[in-house]
């Protein structure tokens, strides 16, 4: 089976590289804005444009218009044009909205085809730049497709994309398991074991305050601003990373101990929508949890199973079956109404997942 992974590593540029990296960036971001008005204008004038077209017209005028484009990898002023073509074609399946305009210091980033750099070691080659430094080892092997750069708060960013060929574990192991997230605490198995969230935003939600307060009291185009902004930039990536080290240890666990995996189709987004709960399910990383263990269990060999998000796994006792339509969220023990079952809500629920895959 042949799959493509992605390894994110940190580099550890010198202040020319880390130029060159923000060059790349604005180059890649400055296609885009263009291409994206040049579509518009096209396709107000009653014409059919496309990514390779305007491609095309961008490279019969930037030597003589842009010439600093040359500065980098031809892939910072080629790639654009394709990811406008993929955004427009999303949009029109109704899949996506409508491209915008980017902004600098937003998600800034740059593709590069596997023509244009090398690997060795903790190394990594760009033309026009030469090596640069990575925090590790490429952890994948196999043929390596493209990378992207990218900036996170003020920290330098690879992600190479490795093609592997691999052959999914087999377990004789029947062991099904129920997963349900919550709130309270980020996982409830069917097993009884309880996964308590880092609550990292929460934690750490009184000092991003005091930083976000320090930064309105700087004055707007001070460099005493751009610190306070790089400040609350790391503090957000640090929040981000426990959140998903959490998420990785899980995730990990669950797809080497069970063949079967019982999860919740959850409708996150519209859970998001719930003003008192939006900012503790954030913070537990329901999303990532769901696109981690989906890729983790193509590897290991295990079976998600996702029950329809209409699934009574909390109202229904595990025990007979019975349909409790009078609990509430404020309810933290399940009691069944006909065989007096008392047990943990959360609990109730793994069950509830485990049967389902046991049933089927």
């Amino acid at each position: 089976m042949e799959i493509i992974l992605s390894h994110q590593i940190r580099l550890n540029p010198n202040k020319v590289q880390a130029e060159y990296f923000a060059k790349a960036c604005g180059i890649a971001r400055f296609t885009w804005n263009w291409g994206l008005a040049e579509w518009k204008k096209q396709y107000e004038a009653g014409l059919k444009p496309s990514g390779l077209g305007l491609k095309k017209e961008f490279n019969a005028v930037k030597e003589e218009s842009f010439p600093w484009v040359y500065e980098v990898t031809k892939y910072a002023c080629q790639q654009p044009f394709l990811n406008l073509q993929t955004a427009f074609k999303n949009f029109f399946s109704g899949t996506a909205e409508y491209p915008q305009f980017k902004k600098k210091g937003i998600h800034d980033c740059f593709y590069i085809g596997n023509d244009h750099f090398d690997i060795d070691n903790n190394k990594i080659r760009f033309p026009k730049l030469g090596w640069v430094k990575m925090r590790e080892c490429l952890g994948f092997s196999g043929k390596i497709v493209s990378a992207t750069v990218s900036r996170i708060a003020d920290y330098w960013f690879v992600s190479v994309s490795v093609q592997m060929d691999i052959t999914p574990a087999t377990s004789e192991s029947q062991a099904v398991v129920g997963v349900d997230l919550g709130v309270k605490n980020l996982a409830t198995l069917s097993t009884g074991k309880v996964i308590e969230g880092p609550k990292a935003y929460v934690k750490l939600q009184k000092k991003l305050g005091k930083l976000q307060r320090s930064l309105c009291r700087k004055k707007k185009g001070s460099k005493n601003r751009e610190k306070a902004k790089r400040k609350i930039a790391r503090l957000h990536y640090r929040i981000s990373c426990i959140r998903k080290d959490s998420l990785h240890k899980l995730t990990t666990e669950l797809t080497r101990e069970f063949p079967v995996i019982v999860i919740e189709d959850l409708n996150v987004k519209g859970m998001m929508a719930n003003g008192k709960l939006a900012k503790s399910i954030g913070d537990m990383g329901f999303h990532e949890f769901k696109r981690q263990l989906e890729y983790k269990s193509i590897t290991s060999g295990s079976v998600i199973i996702k029950a329809d998000k209409w699934f009574p796994s909390t109202k229904k006792c595990s025990r007979c079956g019975k349909i409790n339509h009078e609990i509430t969220l404020a309810d933290r023990t399940y009691i069944c109404p006909k065989c007096k079952l008392e047990i943990d809500r959360d609990l109730n629920a793994a069950k509830n997942l485990q049967m389902l895959a046991i049933a089927a």
